[in-house]
């Protein structure tokens, strides 16, 4: 099973091109989407991230919690240091949901596994990854999409860039370029001739990117009885 790493910046087209992927066979698993999990009810977050950031849960009255993304982003906008305090719990959980995906694919005889993470790079990502891919566009076209998105401004979506590695160097970084600011029919294309590369390809990085006892220490990481 090959794994692509896909990343770039907000705004940059990634949906489309996982999309893309997944009309060519690829399983897709979304960092963004599993953090979404872990904060909703239920989710394996709620706890950790209530007790860092009380000002953020929301109690239901039938019982249950979730956090509210909205809040908590409002806690963390420009405070480098509560950031990292909710990185440092998110990632390892991340992390456990990307392992339970890939041993999916793995089990499915999956040949192209992509993992859609937007910080690839700025987490060292890609030493998970066979290959990598990254979503580029100009940034005058990138900051035209995200401003109309609702609710943003521009100075939230200055911070957010001036948070993520520049897009120059995820492109230097990076196997494979994926242009999206232009004819759509011109990404599809490069998303396709990805693909094929890929499938004549055998990975190698699963499972030897996770060590031997990798989802004993995520385990308890998930049940707030290690650091790991």
């Amino acid at each position: 099973m090959m794994i692509l790493g896909l990343t770039g910046s907000i705004g940059m087209g990634k949906s489309t091109a996982t999309r893309a992927f997944a009309a060519h066979g690829a399983m897709i698993w979304d960092a963004d989407a599993e953090v979404h999990r872990l904060m909703a009810e239920g989710g394996a977050a709620v706890a950790e991230v209530g007790t860092e950031f009380p000002e953020a849960v929301i109690e239901k009255a039938a019982g249950g919690a979730y956090i509210d993304r909205k809040v908590l982003g409002k806690s963390i906008f420009q405070d480098g240091a509560a950031l990292r305090r909710l990185e440092a719990i998110l990632h390892p959980l991340v992390r456990h949901g990307e392992r339970r995906f890939l041993s999916i694919a793995e089990g499915q005889r999956c040949r192209l596994a992509v993992l859609d993470i937007p910080l690839l790079f700025e987490t060292g990502g890609e030493a998970r990854c066979d290959a990598t891919a990254v979503v580029t566009a100009p940034a005058f076209v990138q900051r035209a999409r995200v401003l109309r998105r609702a609710n943003m401004t521009a100075s939230k979506f200055d911070a957010i860039v001036a948070r993520q590695m520049p897009d120059w160097e995820k492109r230097r970084r990076a196997d494979f370029i994926i242009q999206t600011g232009q004819d759509k029919r011109e990404s599809l294309r490069a998303v396709g001739e990805i693909a094929r590369i890929l499938a004549a390809r055998r990975g190698d990085h699963w499972p030897r990117c996770w060590p031997a006892g990798s989802d004993r220490l995520l385990s308890g990481r998930l049940l707030g009885v290690s650091d790991a």
